[in-house]
C-alpha cells in the first residue's frame, strides 16, 4: 500500500479580528424533550437560511445519542452581531418560551473570542458538560447573568435582553 502525504493547511483570520465562535446545544432531559428538540430543527434551519447579519458559518453538531444532545457551531463576525441577533426575533421568542417552559430540555452555549476570553451558560442542564465539567458551575446572577458581562465585553448592548434577570426570577 502506498503512503499518502499529509496535506497541512491553516487559515488566515486577519480579516476577522473580532471573530466569535459559539457552540450551542439542546439536551433532552425528559421524554417530552424529544418533541421539543425535533420541533426546533426547522426553526433553526429557517433562521440560518435568513442569513443573519454577521453569521459567517453555521454547522450542525451531534454531541450524544443517549441522552440526545444536538446543536450547532457558529462563526460570527463579531460579538455585536451575535448579541443583536440573539436579542431579536425569532431567537427572542425562543428564549422567552424556554424560560416559561423548557419543554423537557436543557440549553447550553459556550462562546470563544479570537481576541481572548470565553463565556458559557447552562440552563436546565442537570449534569456537568463542557466547561462546567471541570470548572464547576455557579448561579448566573448579577454580573454573571449576561453573556456580555460574563465575557468582559465592554459597552452596553444595542438591544435589550428579551428576559431580564428579575423577570426570570419571577417566572420560577
Amino acid at each position: 500500500m502506498a503512503k499518502s502525504t499529509v496535506r497541512r493547511q491553516t487559515v488566515d483570520l486577519s480579516a476577522y479580528p473580532d471573530l466569535v465562535v459559539i457552540y450551542l446545544g439542546m439536551r433532552v432531559n425528559e421524554l417530552r424533550g424529544l418533541a421539543t428538540l425535533i420541533k426546533f430543527g426547522p426553526k433553526i434551519s429557517a433562521a440560518v437560511a435568513a442569513k443573519p447579519d454577521g453569521l459567517l458559518l453555521h454547522e450542525p453538531v451531534f454531541y450524544s445519542l443517549f441522552p440526545p444532545n444536538v446543536g450547532m457551531r457558529q462563526y460570527w463576525r463579531d460579538f455585536q452581531s451575535l448579541e443583536t441577533w440573539s436579542r431579536s426575533l425569532p431567537h427572542q421568542d425562543w428564549w422567552i418560551g424556554f424560560v416559561r417552559d423548557s419543554g423537557g430540555t436543557g440549553f447550553w452555549h459556550e462562546t470563544y473570542f479570537k481576541r481572548g476570553g470565553m463565556e458559557a451558560i447552562y440552563d436546565d442542564i442537570h449534569v456537568p458538560l463542557g466547561l462546567s465539567a471541570f470548572a464547576g458551575a455557579i448561579t448566573a446572577k448579577g454580573a454573571m447573568f449576561s453573556a456580555r458581562k460574563r465575557a468582559g465585553v465592554q459597552g452596553e448592548a444595542a438591544v435589550r435582553s428579551p428576559v431580564s434577570e428579575s423577570e426570570l426570577d419571577r417566572s420560577r
